[in-house]
């Protein structure tokens, strides 16, 4: 009977490459992507697609799964610290090794292979780190790196003869030119170039994110999908408006509404979409309908806003009351005074 084994997979080249060394010697491969709001978002979004394309252009059998609920506490409190920014690496990868171990009953699968190489990422990919996180996700034994796999110790596939040791590889630091070499000779010719990664390691992005995070440490997963989006401002009630800057960004703020929520547009049906939460002032509203307004573009002048299927006038937010990271309200009188003598 085939082995089997789960790859963790992340639609990079070296992911690509480990489940075709696995599948060149014969073995069922089954690539596991898992996605949150800060990775995979544009894959989770065109998920069926994505398996379509991976299944006719490497061959490879790919499930994607969502794992924000079970990342939201790592983001929170990880174990093992953040790295420069907000991003929790370590502990981060011991939970995507640990859904994987978990898979393996399920799948009938023997163990779990990844495309990590040693060196190439400071964070995670040291050999310390290698044996950390093997050792905390539960996969003592059973997690085999194919691409760096020589400058390790034999794992038990090895030894058993499952996986051919002499058909892996000692692949190591930051370089990409190896990966591409084997890549041409497993016929693998296209593939994508190196993206930014997690979301949580952007400087911009991460500060958006924490600053949700210091106001609400007991938000839940629909707040901690937006806090990457848009533009934010933090009104003095204590609520929260997350503006769109462009169309993708306008439907996926308006796909996250909830009940409580109002959703705020300009009346013309174009320009952005602002959604306004954790309200507890509705006083607020015309304040929220200046800065939505603000976004309109074109005219400063008064405009009219469609507030939760209300329709009112507003005077656009003065520009200084923005900077370069979003919008920033410098104090909630001195916006009102703008806005009286406009």
């Amino acid at each position: 009977m085939t082995t089997r084994s789960i790859v963790l997979f992340s639609g990079g080249l070296d992911s690509i490459l480990a489940c075709a060394i696995l599948a060149g010697q014969g073995l069922d491969v089954l690539a596991v992507m898992f996605t949150s709001p800060f990775f995979g978002t544009q894959t989770a979004e065109r998920a069926e697609d994505e398996k379509r394309l991976m299944l006719k252009r490497y061959g490879i059998r790919v499930e994607i799964l969502d794992i924000t609920e079970d990342f939201l506490p790592v983001l929170l409190a990880p174990a093992h610290g953040y790295g420069r920014f907000l991003n929790p690496c370590v502990d981060c990868r011991i939970l995507m090794l640990q859904k994987a171990a978990r898979l393996l009953e399920v799948e009938g699968a023997s163990f779990v292979a990844t495309g990590e190489v040693m060196g190439q990422r400071r964070l995670t990919q040291r050999r310390e780190v290698l044996a950390l996180v093997e050792r905390e996700s539960g996969l003592d034994g059973r997690l085999l790196r194919p691409l760096s796999a020589l400058k390790l110790a034999p794992t038990p596939m090895e030894k058993a003869g499952i996986v051919d040791r002499s058909r892996l590889f000692a692949l190591h630091g930051r370089g990409r030119k190896e990966q591409m070499a084997l890549a041409s000779c497993l016929g693998i010719r296209c593939y994508p170039a190196p993206s930014g990664g997690c979301l949580l390691a952007d400087a911009h992005i991460s500060g958006k994110v924490r600053r949700v995070l210091d106001r609400w440490p007991d938000l839940d997963t629909n707040d901690l999908r937006l806090s990457p989006i848009g533009m934010h401002a933090f009104l003095p009630d204590g609520s929260w408006l997350v503006l769109g800057r462009n169309q993708k960004e306008n439907d996926r703020i308006r796909g996250l509404a909830r009940e409580n929520d109002c959703v705020v547009s300009l009346t013309g049906g174009s320009g952005t979409i602002g959604l306004w939460k954790r309200i507890k002032d509705p006083g607020l509203c015309p304040s929220v309908a200046s800065i939505v307004a603000s976004r309109q573009g074109g005219s400063p002048g008064p405009t009219t806003v469609l507030f939760s299927g209300k329709v009112l006038c507003a005077v656009p937010v003065p520009s200084h009351h923005f900077d370069s990271s979003g919008l920033t309200m410098n104090t909630h009188n001195s916006m009102q005074r703008d806005l009286h003598h406009a």
